[in-house]
């Protein structure tokens, strides 16, 4: 079975996300923030994927944000964030997105996805649901927040 992989920050990876370009989905093009990084390739990456043979399937960003500067917890706490997720076309439906999701929640703390593309149905069969707080913060996303079971915040 595909494992979830870390993504190396380095021209081979910049040429597998290309790859995705082919099947429109523009907002989710995360080359650009890969190529920005690729002087040294030794940086710690947010990229992560699962590939099906040597065919990159499934990429998805995941970073940890610390809450300090505008928080959207009371009070203030580190969380994930998933930024960008995206699966192939001729690869869906055979569990990558859940794979990458499962992924990110192994962290144990609150997950913030950013709903891009339609994605916000597959975001709340995982759990994840609409992030309440002042809505002119964060106009141009659709947040959602996942927590660990019994989660509770210090």
């Amino acid at each position: 079975m595909s494992e979830v992989k870390h993504l190396a920050i380095n021209y081979k990876t910049a040429e597998d996300f290309k790859k995705f370009r082919e099947y429109g989905a523009q907002e989710l093009q995360m080359t650009k923030e890969l190529e920005g990084n690729v002087i040294d390739a030794n940086m710690d990456s947010p990229f992560y994927g699962i590939y099906v043979g040597d065919a990159l399937a499934a990429r998805m960003c995941l970073y940890r944000r610390e809450d300090e500067h505008a928080p959207i917890f009371d009070p203030p706490h580190d969380y994930m964030v998933i930024w960008k997720l995206e699966v192939l076309e001729k690869y869906r439906g055979r569990g990558f997105g859940s794979k990458l999701i499962d992924y990110a929640k192994s962290y144990g703390i609150p997950i913030k996805a950013i709903s891009r593309q339609n994605s916000r149905g597959f975001f709340e069969i995982h759990g994840f649901e609409p992030l309440k707080y002042d809505i002119e913060r964060d106009m141009s996303e659709d947040p959602l927040i996942w927590y660990p079971e019994g989660y509770v915040l210090n």
